[in-house]
């Protein structure tokens, strides 16, 4: 190579390495400035792993009553929550158990020796590894060689456990079921304010452990309509294990109280509120290096039921007044039940049921509160029926009003004869209703069927035909379906299958299937406001929470009245039918007449419909060798009132009297139930008017001061 090539390649090398160089201060002056500007901010975004979200539980919605009563509220009380980091450890959680004693107690009833163990071996790990040989766990998941660390814990290890030491067991016991970045309730039953005040001081020492405020349902009205309107869980319930994954999906936490049962649960989705949603930053270390609330938290719903509390409370009264007087004399009679409701929207005014404790010692009441039965309880109903009988043979054109058919007893080779409580002679469609004729309803039930019946002689039917039309035509008034309540669980009755010629017979008076005094309520209420099968409602509407005190808020969803169908029957046969069940109640020889007619009812203008049925009961004989049957009676009454332009209707249940009771407190019940809600409206009538003349007069001295 000459020397004048070797000079150009030198040339060459310097400029690449004066490159280089210039690349290399560049990047190095870039990582300075980085590290000295930046470099804080830069180790943050490293150190940065996670964010997790969390939701902080509010208020529960309360209750109303249509007058705005509370009936369901929340009181306030204090509370020791604990909000854990994450990773936090085992070792960690005693510490702070320990440390908490110091200033709070807990009922220790419910450690179990499983909670002792688990506390012997956070406190001597090393003892109990000793005991394992490490063959033994060859081939165990992490959860199969904590059993056997736990297994390896005797019972002479813990059993010397006892007063302070307890009370770190309970309260580590409580820690341990907080899940990270979520506040778990430690105790907020009986906190003293020593208690409260004594944490809240030494908050700084006990790390996660934070004071606040909670909430315990609290009745006003005690066990009144308390059935229907249901309970919550615990926080040690937590979420209903069966339905945990769908409760998971919706943003609960696993220790949520939730509704179990009654309006509760039926209108969980609005009683909960909306959960306080916060973002908490977290670095590699599981410390929390920022909180952000993303979403407001915002108290649950209220509701406003169409009860009426006060109404209840005299309805309450009234069935467990005319049950006491019916027990004597009724070995088997055990309870009663009655609904009331405005025929024109479904709203339910009252539904009461009570059950008599016949021999009650010390302090147990003589009745309990067992107003379930009113949507869970069917019973056979008798001839409360016969309405919709009567409106199924005029629809179907069996008969025609002012049909006349004579009342006398049917005649069946090898079986009983089916007749009336008595021989009734010449009855019309009115007249049937009016004396309750069984033999005009069995009649309409063979025509249905096109029959064939001599006396002494075989019936001839078609059984299937007059079944399937006495079903579609009782379905339209809510007899044998659903009504459609809101709450989350009725019975709808039963009406069995394959029914005989007899047994169709037998359910045109009421004596085959079985209802709910909330079906019988929907039925006659269907015949009250001229054929619309309203839908029952127990909640009216729903209404945001009150930004101050008891108030209402706005309303966030109100409920119209909803028609499940109409009756496809002709006007003039539902009002034949109506003038039929006011000569039951109101003229000479009708079933109910003596009471509904009588001095003291006869101004309510009742019309309704009498049942009896017949029913019975299997119980062990005393010697013990088999079993005996009673026969007993249902009674039953339908109603409402006035009998034009009804305001409210009403049925009565009292299942298993003594055959051949002399005694009708169906009737009572019934007529007592009317009477209290003109009473009431009366009285409130009064009280506003009164009131409002106050105020005018307070107004005018006002006027005269000036």
């Amino acid at each position: 190579m000459s020397k004048k090539e070797k000079k150009h390649l030198s040339f060459r090398l310097n400029i690449i390495f004066l490159v280089v160089f210039i690349l290399f201060a560049v990047l190095i002056l870039q990582l300075g400035v980085i590290q000295i500007l930046s470099g804080e901010s830069a180790q943050d975004q490293i150190d940065r792993t996670e964010n997790v979200t969390t939701n902080t539980p509010v208020p529960r919605g309360e209750m109303y009553d249509r007058n705005g009563e509370i009936v369901v509220e929340n009181d306030s009380k204090y509370s020791i929550t604990y909000t854990p980091p994450k990773g936090v450890q085992g070792e960690d959680k005693l510490k702070l158990a320990k440390k908490l004693s110091e200033y709070i107690e807990l009922d220790t009833k419910g450690i179990r020796l499983r909670d002792k163990k688990e506390y012997f071996f956070l406190k001597n790990p090393d003892v109990v590894k000793e005991r394992i040989e490490d063959k033994d766990m060859e081939n165990l998941d992490s959860g199969e060689v904590y059993q056997a660390q736990l297994a390896a814990v005797t019972e002479e290890d813990v059993d010397g456990y006892k007063g302070e030491t307890l009370q770190v067991i309970a309260i580590n016991k409580e820690l341990n079921k907080a899940y990270a970045l979520a506040p778990h309730v430690v105790k907020d039953e009986n906190i003293s304010e020593k208690e409260y005040s004594r944490v809240a001081e030494h908050l700084p020492s006990l790390p996660g452990i934070n004071v606040a405020s909670d909430w315990e349902r609290r009745y006003p009205n005690g066990e009144v309509f308390k059935s229907y309107l249901g309970n919550i869980s615990t926080r040690e319930q937590g979420v209903p294990r069966e339905k945990l994954e769908k409760f998971l999906a919706l943003g609960y936490s696993r220790n949520d109280r939730v509704g179990t049962s009654g309006l509760e649960q039926q209108y969980e989705e609005v009683l909960r509120g909306v959960k306080e949603k916060v973002r908490h930053t977290t670095d590699r270390n599981n410390n929390v290096v920022d909180t952000e609330v993303i979403r407001e938290g915002k108290s649950g719903k209220d509701l406003v039921l169409s009860i009426d509390m006060e109404y209840q409370k005299r309805v309450n009264e009234i069935v467990k007044e005319e049950l006491a007087k019916a027990v004597p004399g009724n070995s088997y009679l055990e309870n009663a039940v009655a609904v009331v409701s405005k025929p024109d929207t479904g709203e339910i005014l009252a539904v009461s049921g009570q059950s008599v404790n016949k021999n009650p010692s010390g302090d147990e009441e003589k009745f309990t509160d067992s107003s379930h039965q009113g949507v869970y309880n069917a019973y056979l109903p008798g001839s409360v029926v016969k309405g919709a009988t009567v409106l199924t043979g005029l629809e179907e054109g069996v008969i025609d009003p002012g049909t006349t058919i004579r009342d006398r007893p049917l005649e069946f080779p090898d079986s009983e004869d089916m007749g009336s409580y008595s021989k009734l002679g010449n009855v019309n469609d009115l007249e049937a209703l009016q004396r309750s004729s069984n033999v005009y309803m069995y009649n309409i039930a063979m025509r249905l069927g096109d029959y064939y019946y001599k006396p002494n002689q075989p019936l001839r039917m078609d059984e299937e035909k007059a079944n399937r039309l006495i079903r579609y035509n009782f379905h339209q008034f809510g007899l044998g379906v659903p009504t459609g309540i809101d709450f989350p669980y009725e019975a709808t009755g039963l009406e069995g299958s394959d029914p005989t010629g007899s047994d169709v017979m037998r359910s045109a008076i009421g004596q085959y299937s079985s209802y709910t005094a909330m079906q019988l309520n929907q039925y006659v209420s269907t015949i009250a406001n001229g054929g619309y099968r309203m839908q029952p409602r127990f909640v009216t509407s729903i209404h945001e929470p009150a930004s101050s005190g008891k108030e209402l808020g706005d309303i966030y969803k109100d409920f119209s009245p909803n028609v499940k169908n109409s009756l496809h029957m002709d006007e003039e046969y539902i009002e034949r039918v109506q003038k039929g069940f006011k000569m039951v109640t109101q003229t000479p020889g009708g079933t109910a007449s003596s009471v509904f007619n009588s001095d003291r009812y006869r101004q309510y203008d009742i019309s309704g419909k009498t049942g009896t049925a017949e029913t019975d009961k299997y119980l062990e004989n005393s010697s013990g060798d088999g079993t005996r049957r009673v026969e007993l009676t249902n009674k039953a009454f339908v109603g409402y009132a006035p009998s034009e332009n009804p305001e409210i209707a009403f049925s009565v249940i009292v299942p298993n009297l003594d055959s051949g009771a002399d005694v009708s407190p169906n009737y009572h019940i019934g007529a007592r139930v009317a009477e209290a809600y003109f009473q009431l409206k009366e009285e409130r009538a009064e009280k506003k008017e009164k009131k409002e003349k106050e105020q005018k007069d307070e107004s005018n001295d006002n006027i005269e001061n000036e």
